[in-house]
């Protein structure tokens, strides 16, 4: 497409960077990324970014979507929309539901509103979370050795009724709510994404986020991690190069991708339970990873597996990396970066996590006025 400016909210975090990377190699698109840089490892992901994209084709915001009048100014130009900016652990939630909601709810009110207001009709893509579909507790389960298992070997689709769940669901699933009506109710083109466990290079994973990396940069450094519940739930893990993908295919098919929602993960094919990822993580690695359990927590579902069916009839996407593949791309990313960055190869405490900063000195970043 031509005259391609694409904004994404939450541009310098996991999934973030790694589209505007895919979008400044493999396009003509001008990126603009907001980010409020609270995030640990961000700063560091705009620091790559910055070393190897065109100057030219590349902006930066320093900006929090709670703030209407920077979200505002941000979407003025743009012709595509990915809002990625979010609180994304439930257990913060928990502590803090009003911070959850004001970022979550209210930030996302924020950028359809902006979205509104600019007249345009950028194309929007607001990634949410199967969080909205609570525990799903009507399901019948087989429990095995190693692993839960639906009795009726399927997945979930767009068609299992929601139940926030969490503060942190509630607070997605309202927004995506928000989201869908504002397509409906303002002809506004938008897409929303109910994604299950994302992992890949550039994920700074500590216990609430980014598990399975938590997990293998736990197993390198001989730290302890902390298993909630039994070890046999289960997740279905999507490689966040297919998640791109994903993204792509969408744009490609907007006739059809337009006011809908679709789950997307990794899919029966990309299972895992923590215990069986133990296991794999130490059979890889060579490394022992010790492990203490306490109770589930409240939010936490016993097993999600993503059906993607629908999304995969309409665009053709599917998943095409293996859990092995993922894994091996995460411990690769580890090596090479280990000793830029010493704190993202140990796990972080729930204090920890809550702190913002990182150690290495961003470069002065250019703020849109």
């Amino acid at each position: 497409m031509k005259d391609r400016n694409v904004l994404i909210f939450g541009g310098a975090g996991f999934i973030g960077s790694n589209w505007a990377e895919r979008l400044l190699a493999t396009s003509a698109a001008k990126v603009h990324l907001f980010d409020d840089l609270s995030r640990r490892g961000v700063r560091h992901n705009l620091e790559w970014l910055q070393r190897s994209a065109d100057p030219q084709r590349l902006q930066v915001t320093v900006g929090d979507v709670r703030d209407p009048n920077a979200v505002a100014r941000a979407v003025r130009n743009a012709s595509e929309i990915y809002h990625l900016a979010a609180q994304t652990a439930v257990t913060r939630s928990l502590d803090d539901p009003r911070h959850d909601f004001d970022v979550n709810l209210g930030g996302t009110l924020n950028v359809l509103e902006a979205v509104r207001e600019a007249g345009h009709r950028p194309f929007l893509l607001f990634t949410s979370t199967n969080k909205v579909y609570g525990e799903m507790g009507n399901r019948p389960l087989v429990v095995t050795r190693e692993r839960y298992r639906y009795a009726d070997g399927g997945g979930v689709s767009e068609t299992q009724p929601l139940d926030f769940h969490s503060p942190y669901g509630c607070s997605k699933g309202g927004a995506e709510q928000y989201v869908h009506d504002y397509a409906r109710s303002y002809g506004i083109p938008t897409v929303i994404l109910r994604m299950s466990c994302v992992a890949g290079p550039r994920q700074f994973g500590n216990e609430d986020q980014g598990w399975v990396a938590h997990f293998l940069y736990s197993a390198m450094a001989g730290v302890p991690v902390t298993i909630y519940g039994d070890g046999r739930q289960v997740r279905d893990v999507l490689y966040v190069g297919d998640l791109l993908n994903a993204f792509e295919a969408i744009v490609e098919k907007r006739g059809l991708t337009e006011g809908q929602i679709y789950n997307v993960g990794g899919g029966a094919e990309n299972t895992t339970s923590l215990l069986e990822l133990v296991g794999q993580i130490e059979n890889m690695t060579g490394r022992r990873l010790r492990y203490a359990t306490q109770p589930m927590r409240p939010g936490d579902q016993v097993i999600y597996v993503t059906d993607h069916a629908r999304l995969t009839r309409e665009t053709r996407w599917h998943p095409e990396t293996s859990l092995r593949e993922t894994l091996d791309a995460v411990l690769d990313w580890w090596t090479r970066h280990r000793s830029l960055l010493p704190q993202a190869a140990l796990p972080q405490t729930r204090v920890a996590a809550k702190e913002t900063g990182f150690s290495i000195p961003l470069q002065e970043l250019p703020r849109t006025a």
